[in-house]
């Protein structure tokens, strides 16, 4: 089917009032606690919650924070055109968490700070905390305008509205707020249930890859690279990523941010499950006649829509349930990101150098919240002119997630890492990261390491429009580079920056860390208590870093440990 006309249809009515009251309904969830949270006076309040939550709702905002149209649209895209390797996403998911759980959480929570980098200058120095900020405000800038483009992608699809009324349509709404996790569920089983219908079943032989286990690192998408490369990127994400922190420490207790952890992988690897299985109906619908070689859709990102509209046109409402799902997901994500952007802002920018009532800074971060909408709305345009939006979201994350997840890593698990090595180490992972990473989008792998399915309009009943089809495409290459190098998986991307943060940092903390004595003591020191079980008393003031200890070595980890170095002693206190 699909391929007897140029066009799938267009929304109807039904369709038009389902999508419209969503967008209401989100609208005035945030109009909604915007005036009962007016009297608010505390920047935690508005922030974390005034951390009184529990875990079941934290654990579908974190869920439904970074499950956006990206994954209901470019999941299923990726799934059609590469194959169905991405499920092993979900291994990735359970390590992540795990490491999150049982290291970074416990760091955080029990300091009690509001922004994550707050950590860096406790930890290391000012500079270290003001680079790590800046990081995090690019990087969520770039990936919120992901975000807001791609459900425009899906409007633009199914309605003809023009593309920048879309984007701007959804920023608008989104900079709102909203966590609609059941909406994105209904829309992906809607489609789903209606392929298996039409269809008889979707399990095509071929969407899983038989070199999935390849070792070589050069593959795109291989169980190595998805579970290595994957894990890195959603520790940055769940274990250092101010949005998702900001969320579990928000919770009542330690336990309650534990397990709102656990519940949120089973949100997540349900989402994982739905988006793999819409990408194989997408195939056996579309298996004899591609709609993107044929013209139908202008990027591999609206196939879902243009599936929507082929399969579910007769049935009103359907089609503006499932635009609902990817806009409900953009919704919370993009809500989310503006928050924590405001957030780190106010807390590393402008309170360290101000004397501002908690009331008032308050409002400022409101206030923040609607200038950095304005600014992801513009971002979105630029969002076109990434390529594969799931590859361009992953890589956002290794590039600049992966040199930062480093540094925390340095702070946490190495005791005499000091400020000099924190800030080398951070500044040479970034540097390679972008290295690698513009270099691979220069010069693309080329496609026997991508490996891209096959493709065909030999079942379409009409002519073809003249259109590129990426496995034919010249790719520029370089005669050296562009088969190691560039070629790396872009998932390999995080892993990069992590390593050489980590390496960097500790080498140049060796070379500029004259007090060798003290280094000894602080390692058996972190040894005797290496893991963040052990409870400690809540931060609430400045911590007495004595300025030699910072110079020299490094301030020791408050969060890991309650036993303090003192240096006037010649063994480790106990």
């Amino acid at each position: 089917m699909s391929g007897d006309s140029l066009a799938a249809g267009s929304f109807v009515a039904a369709d038009y009032a389902v999508f419209a009251l969503m967008l209401l309904v989100s609208a005035a969830v945030g109009v909604y606690h915007a005036w009962m949270d007016r009297g608010q006076a505390s920047l935690g309040d508005f922030l974390m919650g005034g951390r009184r939550l529990t875990a079941l709702p934290v654990s579908l905002s974190l869920t439904a924070s970074f499950m956006s149209a990206i994954t209901v649209l470019s999941n299923p895209a990726e799934v059609y055109l590469y194959g169905a390797s991405i499920g092993f996403y979900g291994l990735s998911y359970v390590m992540a968490m795990v490491v999150t759980s049982e290291f970074f959480l416990p760091v955080f929570y029990r300091l009690a700070i509001t922004s994550t980098y707050e950590y860096l200058e406790l930890r290391f120095s000012r500079a270290t905390r003001l680079l790590g900020t800046m990081l995090f405000i690019v990087q969520t800038i770039l990936y919120t305008g992901i975000v807001i483009y791609v459900p425009a992608l899906a409007l633009n699809q199914v309605t003809g509205m023009d593309l920048w009324g879309a984007i701007i349509s959804t920023g608008v709404v989104c900079t709102f707020y909203c966590t609609m996790l059941g909406v994105m569920l209904a829309g992906f089983l809607s489609v789903i249930i209606r392929s298996v219908i039409v269809q008889g079943g979707v399990l095509p032989d071929d969407r899983f890859v038989a070199e999935s286990f390849d070792t070589n690192p050069l593959r795109r998408h291989t169980f190595w690279t998805i579970t290595i490369g994957g894990t890195f990127v959603w520790v940055s994400i769940y274990g250092i990523n101010q949005a998702q922190v900001q969320r579990y420490i928000s919770c009542k207790s330690i336990t309650h941010a534990r397990l709102s952890l656990y519940i949120n992988l089973v949100g997540l690897c349900a989402i994982l499950l739905c988006s793999v299985f819409a990408g194989m109906c997408l195939f056996s619908v579309y298996k004899e006649c591609d709609p993107w070689t044929a013209g139908l859709v202008s990027a591999p990102d609206q196939l879902m829509p243009y599936l929507v509209m082929d399969i579910l046109g007769d049935y009103p409402g359907l089609p503006g349930l499932f635009v609902a799902a990817a806009y409900s997901g953009s919704l919370s994500t993009v809500s989310s990101s503006i928050n924590a952007l405001a957030a780190v802002t106010v807390e590393d920018l402008i309170k360290p150098y101000t004397n501002m009532s908690e009331r008032h800074l308050a409002r400022i971060s409101k206030g923040l919240s609607l200038l950095y909408g304005v600014v992801c709305i513009g971002m979105a345009g630029l969002a076109s002119l990434m390529g594969g939006i799931l590859q361009a979201t992953i890589s956002i994350f290794g590039i600049i997630g992966g040199p930062l997840l480093g540094v925390f890593t340095l702070g946490i698990f190495c005791p005499f890492a000091n400020s000099k090595g924190a800030l080398s180490g951070l500044v040479s992972g970034l540097v390679l990261s972008l290295w690698v990473g513009i270099g691979a989008q220069i010069y693309p792998p080329p496609p026997e390491m991508s490996r891209p399915l096959s493709l065909t309009t030999e079942g379409c009943n009409f002519t073809a429009t003249d259109s590129l089809n990426w496995t034919s495409t010249a790719l520029p290459t370089h005669p050296l580079l562009a088969d190691s190098w560039y070629s790396l998986s872009y998932l390999y991307f995080s892993p990069i920056g992590t390593i050489i943060t980590v390496s960097v940092g500790l080498l140049v903390s060796l070379l500029t860390g004259t007090q060798h004595i003290l280094l000894l003591q602080q390692s058996a020191d972190f040894l005797l208590c290496p893991l963040p079980f052990i409870e400690v008393t809540r931060r609430t003031g400045e911590f007495d870093l004595t300025r030699d200890r910072e110079e020299k070595a490094g301030s020791t980890n408050p969060a890991f440990c309650d036993v303090e170095l003192d240096l006037t002693k010649g063994s480790v206190p106990t």
